[in-house]
């Protein structure tokens, strides 16, 4: 022989077999099993991309209930005022919670009186809510403060803000939320109905919260601890037919705003 190797009789070469092909019908039938096991997949991601959200969200507010805290500490055991207008250096000034606006061309935006000059903006970002700024010059937004009771401020029935102790039982309380309403976010939460703090207000549809992350508010307490709550009301002094959709109170009466 001449040295090369023979196939067997009656065996085609291995390099010869005929290979096998998907048909039509097989290929349609994988594309449809990987659409359904897709259409199971998307559902379950995208629920935990808003478990997400939602858990960085109420991160955020602890960090601001923290922020209370310490403001109350370092003030005479005050909470910050919610806002007021002042002139510093000839410029006006806005001051809230949240932020400072210091109007000029152009306007200035800084660190409110919550955080003393000491916090990471971007916590005052909702990471689930995308509609309009608190304030034209705010850079984020989604939040909102417990004006009627504790925040007070400038043009309110009480204007000076609450003391931390005047909060008996702080976790009943709610300090900041999730603030939306018809036109945005709102930067001022209101209670639903008139009381000492803000008896001469109106338009407290403006002041609801969000229940943005699966049909939940998420809020933080005086005490400091979190929670997302279910439950959503409408009625208000104001009527209910001026609250947005998706939008609300979190108690029927002032019971979850009022310092008691």
């Amino acid at each position: 022989m001449n040295g090369t190797t023979r196939p067997e009789s009656g065996r085609a070469p291995a390099w010869g077999a005929p290979r096998s092909a998907f048909t039509l019908m097989e290929l349609l039938t994988v594309i449809a099993i990987i659409a359904i096991l897709a259409g199971l997949l998307l559902p379950s991601l995208s629920g935990s991309k808003a478990s997400s959200k939602r858990i960085r969200c109420v991160s955020n507010l602890r960090q601001m209930g923290i922020a209370a805290d310490l403001y109350v500490d370092d003030n005479a055991g005050y909470y910050p005022i919610a806002q007021y207008y002042d002139t510093e250096g000839g410029a006006t000034c806005f001051y809230a919670w949240d932020f400072t606006t210091i109007f000029g061309n152009p306007d200035t935006v800084i660190a409110g009186l919550l955080w003393e000059g000491r916090t990471i903006l971007q916590i005052q970002q909702c990471p689930s809510f995308s509609g309009e700024a608190n304030w034209q010059a705010d850079p984020y937004t989604g939040y909102n403060y417990n004006t009627s009771y504790i925040g007070h401020g400038e043009g309110e029935s009480i204007e000076d803000p609450a003391k931390g102790s005047d909060a008996l039982h702080p976790g009943n309380t709610v300090v900041f939320g999730d603030g939306q309403w018809a036109e945005g976010a709102d930067k001022f939460m209101r209670a639903p109905w008139p009381n000492a703090g803000d008896e001469d207000f109106a338009g407290r549809y403006s002041g609801t919260q969000g229940f943005r992350h699966g049909q939940r508010s998420n809020a933080v307490f005086c005490d400091g601890h979190a929670q997302s709550l279910r439950n959503c009301f409408t009625n208000n002094a104001d009527g209910a037919e001026n609250v947005a959709p998706g939008t609300g109170f979190l108690s029927a009466s002032n019971s979850l705003y009022e310092l008691q």
